[in-house]
């Protein structure tokens, strides 16, 4: 009567289990179970989940779906931010996906540290009180971790550099960066950023990964910071559509900065009249005033005249993995086998100025494994949102779709849509498995590569949407290019369960080859 009674939950189970993937529609035909299927040997197959996932749905519940539906071994979970973009629900007007609370970040978000600070490791910084209040007294990763460990996952924290609105945090106003008109940006009306050479910013980053890699038994840290120099500001290089010209965005020129500065022989007050002159020229893009010589050599002439200019753009580049060097050393100083995974920019993908700047095989040198952002669906807006801005102002001579074609050359991109259907078609998987490469070639084997992949990132109505189909081929790509495993990004809470199948899917094919 035992063993009927076993082969009845048995039954059951394998039932249940059927139903939930025969819900996936266009992936029903992969009907072998989820829990009897295992990611390719040795890869790391992850996803940056945010707290009020575990909140809302129930940790045990969640940990099932990353597992059977994602094929999830890893989970990066957030500890620390002030940004919406690893934490919380989805933005006002978003369409919510088919699981968790239909309800807007804006009500409920505040952000910070999810974990609980300890506060021996804050000693020597100003930033000492960062607990969100988000969910209470709520330890999410004392939460979590336990869970995730019974199942045989491993648990990253996600730590990431951005403090947003975050005014009411003790001591950020003395960290805040200062613009290019001498105003900080410790202001309700911006998004506050921190300057990388204050000190007590570089004691705050070594002081939280330590207590997260002291406090919890977690096996490393995903670092992200998405920022760049003022160069790229300035001029309105992004891969969104911000206030081109806006001179608040163009940091920093605090007194941290000057002194690191002259500390490598730069003079600060000739780089703040050539920032002056570059903004000067931006403002007459934006009024349509075309130079003499056209925008492109007016931009190079500025640029020859105030050789400054592009080293204090490296100067940011300098203080920002100065950081990424002291977080590894602070982690690797606990435990040598923790691991650390350090966040590369989308804009590394289709900015050839950041490209050129940004050189893997250094930042292979800081990390156990990179993750090279290579989101597809959202790509295609975002490249074409990076276009519009360059051709309004250095490139405002060239056609557009000349403009793309050049860039494309450079990029080595052969396989896109045209300028017009590029945001409705998104990037293609070829655009993923070059990326991969193009990584993973340039690390030189000196760390690991975990392809970014996009699922359900929010993006315009009318731009390419991600489906199954889409998620599939964006993650078998990735694998089949030699990724030593991929990160499902942005996070859990927007993503799409029928889509985070089709990562699941493309997982399990990968492995049998």
């Amino acid at each position: 009567m035992e063993d009927a009674s076993n082969k009845r939950r048995t039954f059951l189970k394998q039932a249940a289990s059927l139903t939930a993937l025969s819900a996936v529609g266009p992936l029903a035909g992969f009907a072998t179970l989820a829990s009897e299927q295992k990611p390719a040997d040795g890869k790391i197959i992850g996803i940056q989940i945010g707290p009020e996932s575990f909140v809302d749905e129930g940790t045990e519940n969640v940990l099932d779906i990353l597992q059977q539906k994602g094929a999830v071994n890893t989970v990066f979970l957030t500890a620390f931010t002030y940004g919406g973009g690893f934490a919380g629900r989805l933005r006002k007007g978003r369409s919510f996906p088919d699981h968790g609370e239909p309800a807007s970040e804006e009500k409920f978000f505040h952000g910070g540290n999810y974990a609980t600070p300890h506060a021996q490791y804050y000693r020597s910084t100003v930033l000492k009180e960062t607990r969100a209040p988000d969910h209470g007294k709520l330890d999410i990763i004392n939460e979590v971790l336990p869970a995730a460990k019974k199942r045989g996952m491993k648990v990253f924290c996600g730590v990431e550099d951005r403090w947003d609105k975050a005014l009411d945090v003790p001591g950020l106003k003395e960290c805040a960066e200062i613009d290019l008109m001498g105003n900080s940006t410790y202001d309700p009306k911006k998004r506050i950023t921190t300057c990388v050479f204050n000190p007590n910013v570089r004691e705050f980053w070594k002081g939280l990964v330590t207590d997260l890699s002291t406090s919890y038994n977690i096996d490393g840290i995903l670092f992200l910071n998405e920022r760049t120099g003022p160069l790229m500001t300035v001029l309105g290089a992004s891969p969104f559509r911000e206030n081109i010209g806006d001179s608040s965005q163009v940091t920093c020129f605090c007194e941290y900065h000057r002194k690191a500065a002259e500390e490598h022989h730069i003079n600060f007050e000739r780089t703040k009249q050539g920032y002056l002159k570059l903004h000067e020229y931006v403002q007459d893009c934006i009024k349509n005033k075309r130079p003499n010589d056209g925008y492109y050599v007016a931009f190079q002439r500025i640029l020859l005249d105030y050789p400054e200019i592009v080293a204090y753009d490296r100067l940011f580049d300098f203080g920002k993995h100065q950081i990424l060097n002291e977080v590894r050393a602070a982690i690797k100083g606990v435990r040598k086998s923790l691991q650390i995974v350090f966040h590369i920019e989308h804009t590394i993908s289709f900015n050839p100025f950041i490209r050129s700047a940004l050189s893997y095989e250094d930042l292979a040198a800081k990390a156990d494994f990179l993750k090279p952002v290579a989101y597809n669906n959202c790509g295609g807006e975002r490249y074409a949102n990076f276009l519009r801005n360059l051709n309004a102002t250095i490139y405002k001579d060239v056609p557009i779709d000349e403009l793309m074609s050049m860039n494309n050359h450079i990029l080595n991109y052969p396989s896109e849509a045209k300028f017009e259907d590029l945001a409705k078609a998104g990037m293609s998987s070829d655009y993923v498995y070059r990326e991969t490469q193009r990584a993973m070639t340039g690390v030189k084997g000196k760390c690991g590569i975990l392809t970014g992949i996009d699922i359900n990132i929010p993006v315009n109505a009318t731009s390419r949407q991600a489906s199954p189909e889409d998620t599939y081929a964006a993650t078998f790509a990735a694998l089949k290019a030699g990724a030593q495993g991929v990160i499902l990004s942005r996070k859990y809470s927007e993503m799409r369960l029928t889509n985070l199948a089709g990562a699941g899917r493309a997982v399990r094919d990968a492995a049998k080859i």
